[in-house]
């Protein structure tokens, strides 16, 4: 399957230092880069630790400290995406998280 390929890939990519962008990711699993993101995904969903900003690519964490950044990162993109919903909706996005139930 080509979730454990691309996992086979990210396993000799330990670390920010090794990270790989997602149009080299994908020509090394074979894949196109829309079906490498989702499958990023589901190894997160997964518990992997894939960790991967535009500035680095994907990789493993190498360390507690990395995880932290890509957290933070998806974080920042969650929260961008809701405010401009709340725009959208002209909802204010207290409003908005409070009606999703998320904690900020």
């Amino acid at each position: 399957m080509s979730k454990e390929r691309l996992l086979n890939v990210l396993s000799r990519h330990i670390g920010k230092g090794h990270g790989l962008g997602v149009a080299a990711l994908a020509l090394q699993v074979g894949l196109e880069q829309r079906q490498v993101r989702k499958f990023v995904t589901d190894l997160r969903q997964d518990g992997v630790a894939v960790c991967g900003t535009p500035t680095h690519g994907y990789y493993i964490a190498g360390t507690a400290e990395e995880l932290e950044e890509t957290c933070q990162f998806l974080r920042q993109r969650a929260l961008h995406s809701l405010t401009l919903e709340s725009r959208l909706r002209k909802v204010p996005l207290a409003d908005l998280v409070g009606q999703l139930h998320l904690r900020t």
